[in-house]
């Protein structure tokens, strides 16, 4: 019943926000495309800027399955850091081991890579880690416990059963799925992050 219920809300969230955020609530959005309620289909009037920016801030938010002020405390860091704010917003967002443990094929969806995370499933570098929000190094190795490998769901992962339903594996990643690892080589680039949004408008979300 939990399950369910978290899953209507995601479909809920992913018709408010125009986006898929799981294989589920995109199935849903090819049917409905349009926003949840009675007035979902209704023309809406057009969205002030602070609503435009607050939108695409909850999208890039939603993706990663993050608290507010997990984000904030990102986008701080971001900000400091030499580059484009926006840009470097996603990618340091994209270095969390829970969207890598997504992005390698482990996982179906954030929850579930998270869930493997919490529950010590995931090792770096050899020692457990029960963080999703650790940020991984380049050139560090994330695997599976070897006593976890043979739970039935990361068999179904190793198997490449997720492959269909998530993007190509990017570039910053060597995954060797069938053995349940993969290696991030380099920091990724915005471009590369299979994430939607104008990580501009996240920009001046916050700079209001």
């Amino acid at each position: 019943m939990a399950n369910n219920t978290r899953a209507r809300r995601t479909v809920r969230i992913s018709r408010a926000l125009g986006i898929a955020l799981t294989p589920k609530a995109a199935k849903y959005l090819e049917r409905r495309p349009y926003g949840p309620g009675e007035h979902g289909r209704a023309r809406k009037k057009q969205d002030s800027d602070y609503a435009v920016r607050l939108r695409e801030k909850q999208r890039l938010r939603s993706q990663y399955g993050i608290r507010e002020a997990q984000m904030t405390r990102v986008f701080e860091e971001a900000r400091r850091t030499k580059g484009l704010t926006g840009e470097n917003l996603v990618e340091l967002l994209e270095m969390r081991l829970d969207a890598l443990v997504l992005r390698a094929g482990f996982a179906r969806t954030i929850a579930q890579a998270r869930q493997l995370v919490v529950h010590r499933h995931i090792m770096v570098d050899g020692a457990r880690v029960d963080r999703p929000s650790f940020r991984v190094s380049e050139g560090q190795l994330i695997h599976v416990h070897p006593r976890s490998e043979v739970m039935a769901p990361l068999q179904v992962a190793a198997a490449g059963a997720h492959r269909d339903v998530l993007p190509a594996v990017p570039g910053y990643l060597d995954v060797k799925l069938e053995s349940l690892q993969a290696r991030l080589v380099r920091r990724p680039k915005r471009s590369e992050v299979p994430v939607t949004c104008e990580e501009q408008l996240v920009v001046e979300f916050y700079a209001r």
